[in-house]
């Protein structure tokens, strides 16, 4: 069934006699209730009369422009749109809205306007303010640059996470708790089964034992489901001549329950080879600092990178010490990631400074991960240095001020609250001096009246934040 076309074009009054001769002032009343901006204009452009119906808008001045043409009182992107509604007007064309943008004394306001004609040849220009609209368009880019950034720092975390898990010695699989299927399985896992990457993927956990060893395996999935002190099991897998150690875990990730099911040698089984060459190789090039530590903290494993930025000649030199000896504030981030980890099994992207030899700190964003290996867990350190995104905050003791209250906040651990107060307190000043200068265009005895100071105390504001082009001995 053919829907119906709808009419998408405007419709004018069919008989505009009806409505009778309206008198100047009912007129006048009319179009000053319809737009929040109107502007009565001559047959040139020219501003004769302005209305607000918009009481927030009286701040602008707008009554100043009265003997200027529109088309001055407009950016320049918006002088083309005016000369265009002039001409459809003159011209008796249907009226369409556009938007064009004032300069004035408080900032720009955007407005939506109608030029429409009225008799001996003049017009009425009916305008609506659009600044809530300006607004929320605004936020909405903000929303949708939050959440590209939110991305992009989850496909970084998910593609450190992806390595450290692929990197790990011992077999891990993933598997779903409902259906009992591998959704994921390291390198690891699949050369101690002898399979080819990726085959494991979606195969029920059971193929992977012998068929003799299928219910004992399903009756400790079960039992790890039920409670988290379960002991691991000694099996026979598929493929492998010699018993293997079988423990499980249980996590939620996205409303799914999922067992983190971990292979190791039997008892008196040869521990597997360490990383591959290659592997390690890589780990070693990564431009990310990336330390691998025990539950304590200590360290076992460097590569070069966190050897740069903790300034060491040599692996031996971090070997063995405890991490917190360059990364955070002794005793206190360190160990708070490690309280995350023990509770989460994961953390993402930790602000922390690491501290080099020489007394230098750079700032760093720290991910980690809980891993369990063959003779112990141990934890996976990522560390990117991120100073360069910082850049424009002040360090202790800069005269430049924040510009946000975001950048006052992301103080707090960098500056004492006694330090954070005054820079809140000369933030606010300046911002105040500022909007006082815009709004009397930079006449200060003007401004000093409005900021309710005298003019000497604003001269002295005004040196000591660098404002207003000042000289020295100006006065």
């Amino acid at each position: 069934m053919n829907r119906a076309e709808l009419p998408n074009e405007p419709r004018a009054f069919r008989d505009a006699a009806a409505m009778g001769g309206l008198p100047a002032p009912a007129l006048a009343a009319l179009l000053g209730a319809v737009g929040d901006l109107t502007f009565l204009l001559d047959a040139d452009g020219r501003i004769t009369d302005v209305a607000l119906g918009e009481p927030q808008l009286a701040g602008y001045r707008f009554e100043s422009a009265i003997g200027q043409p529109l088309i001055d009182t407009v950016t320049v992107e918006g002088r083309g749109k005016i000369v265009e509604m002039l001409s459809e007007a003159a011209l008796g064309v249907p009226a369409r809205w556009r938007q064009v943008t004032h300069p004035t004394v408080i900032g720009e306001l955007p407005v939506r306007y109608l030029i429409v004609g009225l008799s001996e040849g003049r017009f009425a220009a009916i305008g609506r303010d659009l600044r809530e609209a300006a607004a929320l368009q605004q936020r909405l880019l903000q929303a949708q640059q939050s959440l590209e950034r939110d991305y992009l720092r989850l496909r970084q975390a998910e593609a450190r996470y992806r390595l450290l898990f692929d990197l790990a010695s011992e077999p891990v699989l993933i598997v779903d708790a409902g259906t009992r299927r591998i959704r994921e399985a390291n390198g690891a896992a699949t050369r101690a089964l002898a399979v080819k990457p990726g085959a494991l993927i979606d195969q029920p956990i059971s193929s992977i034992v012998e068929p003799e060893e299928r219910e004992a395996l399903i009756a400790h999935l079960g039992a790890v489901e039920a409670s988290d002190d379960v002991s691991p099991i000694t099996i026979r897998l598929r493929g492998v001549s010699a018993p293997m150690r079988v423990s499980a875990r249980l996590f939620r990730q996205a409303r799914t329950a999922l067992l983190l099911v971990r292979l190791a040698p039997g008892e008196g089984e040869a521990v597997p080879a360490a990383l591959p060459d290659a592997w390690s190789e890589v780990v070693a090039r990564m431009p990310d600092a990336f330390v691998i530590t025990d539950r304590q903290l200590v360290v076992q494993a460097a590569n070069t990178a966190f050897l740069e930025l903790a300034q060491l000649p040599t692996l031996d030199r971090a070997k063995g010490a405890r991490l917190d000896n360059w990364v955070g504030r002794p005793g206190v981030d360190v160990d708070l990631i490690a309280g995350q980890l023990r509770e989460h099994g994961a953390v993402r992207n930790v602000a922390s400074v690491l501290r080099g030899l020489d007394g230098g700190q750079e700032e760093i964003e720290i991910s980690a991960v809980l891993a369990p290996m063959a003779d112990g867990d141990c934890i996976g350190f990522s560390i990117r240095a991120v100073g360069r995104r910082l850049r424009d905050l002040p360090a202790p003791g800069d005269k430049q001020l924040p510009r946000s209250v975001e950048q006052l906040t992301e103080l707090v651990g960098r500056m004492s609250l006694k330090e954070i107060v005054r820079e809140s307190t000369d933030l606010i000043e300046r911002l105040c001096i500022e909007a006082a200068l815009a709004y009397t265009s930079d006449n200060r005895a003007s401004a000093a009246e409005i900021l309710g100071v005298s003019r000497q105390s604003l001269y002295s504001k005004l040196h000591r934040h660098g404002l207003g082009n000042l000289v020295p001995g100006d006065d």
